[in-house]
């Protein structure tokens, strides 16, 4: 049911002739569904301030959420979920804050005694504000899938660490599954890195990765010729004897790229590259 321009302007005199009984009412609703994670006064203002812009609304003349009048109530809205799914509130807790806005308003509705005009225009304003919790819903879900993303891509960069081991000599321990996403991220990184150093040597360490299968290796295989076209030379460390047997099981050719078992290997393996071994007395 949608609200007919005079049930529009009835609600918006009802909400501001009893702002304060209603912000009361309803911010006592939603602080028992909270439990306490957010102080009362919080509760209080932001429903103060929501109570404001549903009485604008309607008093502009709002008949749906979508509505030219109701676009600094869906401001609002877009405000609480963001803060709500900052904070760690499930959708269900963020939307029944704005729900339980019409249990406030029936009860005031209750209080002026109920008529059977009040209590349609009641159902009326029920859905409008339906259309305001599924709104701020749908705002939340944006909001959370946009943290989650953030979360995932802070994670996946802190996964893939570029470190100068010696002047010259940069490398990228790899720990876990090594995916398109992350490999991405392992190139993007490491070239950037040998732009910056100046480096002309890297080593890509898999010790930390669990398995090589032919994904894998193609990664690492494009990150090496990646990093050869920006002048660099590769060498893999952490060739285990598991990881050997099932290279050569799934037939994987690293051509002429030199491999070692360990890092320690592949570090002393450019330093003797280079003639710093024989300065260090190895």
């Amino acid at each position: 049911m949608t609200l007919t321009a005079e049930e529009a302007a009835r609600f918006a005199g009802l909400l501001e002739d009893n702002s304060d009984a209603l912000v009361a009412t309803w911010t006592e609703r939603v602080a028992a569904t909270l439990r306490g994670r957010l102080s009362h006064a919080e509760l209080q203002r932001q429903h103060s301030e929501l109570r404001k812009a549903f009485q604008q609304a309607l008093s502009g003349g709002a008949q749906a959420i979508g509505d030219e009048p109701a676009a600094e109530l869906r401001a609002q809205l877009s405000d609480l979920s963001a803060s709500r799914a900052r904070q760690g509130f499930s959708v269900t807790e963020t939307a029944v804050s704005v729900f339980a806005f019409k249990a406030a308003v029936l009860t005031i509705v209750d209080q002026g005694g109920g008529s059977e005009a009040a209590l349609r225009d009641y159902v009326a304003l029920s859905a409008f504000v339906d259309e305001a919790a599924l709104f701020t819903s749908d705002s939340y879900v944006r909001v959370r899938e946009e943290l989650i993303a953030d979360q995932a891509e802070q994670l996946l960069e802190l996964s893939t660490p570029v470190v100068k081991l010696w002047e010259g000599v940069v490398a990228v321990p790899l720990v876990g599954t090594l995916d398109s996403a992350r490999a991405q991220v392992v190139m993007e990184r490491l070239l950037q890195t040998l732009v910056d150093t100046g480096s002309p040597y890297a080593i890509i360490d898999i010790t930390g990765v669990p398995a090589v299968d032919t994904q894998v290796a193609q990664h690492v295989l494009k990150t090496v010729v990646a990093a050869r076209l920006m002048g660099a030379d590769c060498i893999i460390s952490g060739i285990r004897p598991q990881i050997a047997q099932t290279i050569v099981a799934l037939g994987i050719e690293f051509g002429d790229i030199a491999t070692k078992a360990s890092l320690a290997d592949a570090l002393r393996y450019v330093l003797g590259k280079t003639g710093q071994a024989k300065r260090l007395g190895r």
